[in-house]
């Protein structure tokens, strides 16, 4: 009788409604006192820094030395900020902005006015580092000849994260590359790289996660260890770096 009421009760629309109704009330409580503290900490974390950093999505990877901010902070370490509307920032205001597996999550359109906020309150000759996964690396999943990456990475991925499928592996992978975690846009490198370029970055080059040629922006990535695994976040990811004219146009 109970798993019968159980189940009941799932299907019931306006308990589903409550339950959904209640989480996303506690989610506008913390947006609300994210954007009613942020003030104080952004003025206080830019008292209190020569170098300047911005980290964008910080969710729970929040680092020594940067402002870190999130739409959802998950702590006092990390500031309220909503990275598809106007920053709250003067222009030329930090030296680095970076973000980790964040731009994914929004649409295009959304992240191209991201990154001409980023454009604007970076200094002249500031710099910009964006991971993310690479759409390129997904769809090769579904090539008949497999390399031994492309095989590690898909058993691994079934394993930790789709027990339930046993066949056509690669195919339920790459839909679920798409649809899971709250994705919205993929990127190529190329298509990354031109959406940097429209916002004003000049320079670009792509990395490795944990590579650059600036120490400010070497061995940042933390993908890898919330994975429990860098060798999958090595093969799915890459980032891209982009600096602002000096003087900028």
């Amino acid at each position: 009788m109970i798993p019968k009421l159980k189940n009941l009760l799932k299907r019931s629309g306006f308990l589903v409604g409550v339950v959904r109704a209640s989480r996303e009330g506690l989610l506008d409580v913390r947006k609300i006192y994210g954007f009613m503290t942020r003030r104080r900490k952004i003025r206080s974390y830019l008292h209190s820094n020569q170098l300047k950093k911005l980290q964008l999505g910080t969710s729970n990877s929040p680092m020594v030395g940067w402002l870190n901010t999130d739409v959802l902070p998950t702590s006092r370490k990390v500031a309220y900020l909503d990275a598809t509307r106007r920053f709250p920032f003067n222009n030329d205001v930090f030296d680095y902005v970076y973000s980790e597996h964040m731009i994914e999550h929004i649409e295009h359109e959304r992240a191209v006015f991201m990154l001409r906020e980023c454009f604007r309150v970076l200094k002249p000759g500031g710099k910009i580092r964006i991971s993310t996964p690479d759409l390129k690396v997904y769809t090769g999943l579904h090539s008949k000849e497999k390399t031994a990456s492309q095989k590690f990475y898909i058993d691994w991925v079934i394993q930790n994260l789709m027990p339930e499928v046993d066949y056509c592996e690669e195919v339920f992978l790459i839909n679920n590359a798409f649809r899971a975690w709250g994705h919205q846009f993929l990127y190529d490198r190329e298509t990354l790289r031109a959406t940097m370029a429209r916002a004003g970055f000049e320079d670009i080059k792509y990395h490795q996660p944990g590579v650059s040629d600036d120490e400010n922006l070497r061995g940042i990535e933390l993908h890898g260890c919330l994975l429990e695994c860098e060798e999958v976040n090595q093969f799915e990811a890459f980032a891209v770096e982009g600096r602002t004219p000096n003087p900028k146009k």
